[in-house]
């Protein structure tokens, strides 16, 4: 199997798992950085850094972007036309605050994305106008890695 074919079928043994802010074992608990941390795992291997502990508002008073430059240093940026299955997206939930929610695209047919999201637990949702408008960034998960290729 290809793999965004495997990151998206991975992401969809999580459906059903509650939301659990600072989570990441299915179908226990987990946040959206959570589903995207398990699914590397699962996928890839050992995740390359530790998660430092962060709050549910993401920094939003100081106005740092630390999820968005954690993406960038440990995922493949990509231009926001170049669609595919499996891409990590990154959405600014209200203009003016920090980027902190995170999905994984699971169809571009009828686009939909998987996400982990607060009251309703791992969900797969259409990737409809409201939720396009606020993608700030694309990302691929990288084909392979070692944790000496990302020191």
């Amino acid at each position: 199997m290809n793999q965004p074919l495997t990151i998206v079928a991975t992401a969809r043994g999580w459906l059903g798992t509650p939301y659990l802010h600072q989570g990441s074992l299915r179908g226990v608990g987990t946040d959206c950085l959570g589903l995207l941390r398990g699914v590397w795992r699962e996928v890839l291997g050992q995740e390359p850094q530790d998660v430092p502990a962060y709050s549910a508002d993401w920094s939003e008073p100081s106005g740092d972007e630390g999820l968005w430059r954690a993406a960038d240093r440990w995922l493949i940026a990509k231009d926001m036309a170049d669609e595919a299955l499996g891409d990590v997206l990154l959405f600014r939930m209200r203009s003016g605050c920090v980027a902190k929610h995170l999905g994984i695209v699971s169809s571009l047919a009828a686009p939909a994305f998987i996400h982990a999201y607060t009251g309703h637990g791992v969900i797969e949702s259409a990737l409809a106008a409201p939720w396009r408008r606020k993608i700030v960034a694309r990302f691929s998960f990288p084909a392979r890695f070692s944790i000496s290729e990302g020191a």
